[in-house]
């Protein structure tokens, strides 16, 4: 329908009718995916939208300036999940500024290492939103589909390490993945984690969280054979040094399946587990 678009064609009221109506329909689901971009292509293809609608619409795909802060609109496109916030050192008014441009675009929206304060100001903007108080995470989950091929498990050493591991875990629910947790199985009580070992055992990636010496990745990894993520948390006496310790005996680990993050990086890890999982 190249001829629809040419000066004077007696088609082209009828291709401006199926315009507006398109923009009506678009109007209500702006998430900038790959999915939301194949059936623009599609509208203009098929003659019902036009080529210049389909620019406008994308104009604030790569980013929008807030002054603050530029969003970026387009990184959903690029890595399968929508920019997520680093809550912290920032105001209430500039979470929720953000937050609020990201949810516009539809998806699952996340702000890590938030407080009670920016969420009050995020849900003054935004229905929906909840507040994981272990996570420190304030989530907006509209996006159900399972992205995810098999089963993340997150794994933690004591029960002070659980909102490091309960970050990696919204993380990892929120980029559309099964998650199952298994808590306060360190190898102070060994016990505990073998009584779980055939549950790991069918898992596609682990994340294990430990802080102290950060012995258990070492024993998570000789058990399983799929992709063990460690991170340290900076949970321990005075010569841990805030997760040091943890961190240096997680890099020498001699199980060849383990890979770690930063110290308290649950959000990391769930990221990069997310990531596998979709392959």
């Amino acid at each position: 329908m190249r001829h629809a678009y040419r000066q004077g064609s007696p088609v082209r009221p009828h291709i401006a009718r199926l315009t507006l109506l398109s923009r009506r329909c678009y109007s209500s689901s702006t998430d900038v995916n790959a999915d939301a971009i194949r059936q623009l292509f599609d509208q203009v293809r098929n003659g019902e939208l036009l080529p210049d609608d389909a620019v406008n619409r994308l104009r604030h795909l790569p980013f929008e300036d807030l002054g603050f802060a530029k969003v970026d609109h387009h990184r959903a496109l690029r890595n399968g999940m929508p920019e997520v916030i680093f809550g912290e050192r920032k105001t209430p008014a500039q979470v929720a500024g953000i937050f609020a441009r990201l949810a516009k675009h539809g998806g699952n929206i996340l702000c890590t290492r938030a407080d009670s304060k920016q969420f009050a100001a995020v849900k003054k903007k935004v229905r929906r939103v909840e507040y994981r108080e272990l996570a420190r995470s304030i989530v907006l989950h509209r996006d159900t589909h399972r992205y995810g091929k098999g089963v993340i498990a997150v794994v933690s050493a004591g029960t002070s390490d659980i909102p490091v591991a309960e970050e990696a875990l919204v993380t990892a629910e929120l980029m559309g993945n099964e998650v199952r947790h298994f808590y306060d199985v360190g190898v102070a009580g060994i016990h505990r984690l073998l009584a779980n070992r055939e549950a790991l055992t069918q898992a596609r990636v682990i994340i294990v969280c430990a802080g102290m010496e950060g012995a258990l990745p070492s024993v998570v990894g000789g058990l399983v054979g799929v992709p063990v993520i460690a991170v340290p948390t900076s949970v321990g006496y005075g010569a841990s040094f805030k997760g040091l310790t943890a961190l240096l005996g997680m890099l020498n680990s001699c199980a060849s399946n383990v890979s770690v993050v930063n110290i308290d990086n649950g959000f990391g890890a769930g990221y990069v587990a997310s990531l596998i999982n979709r392959l």
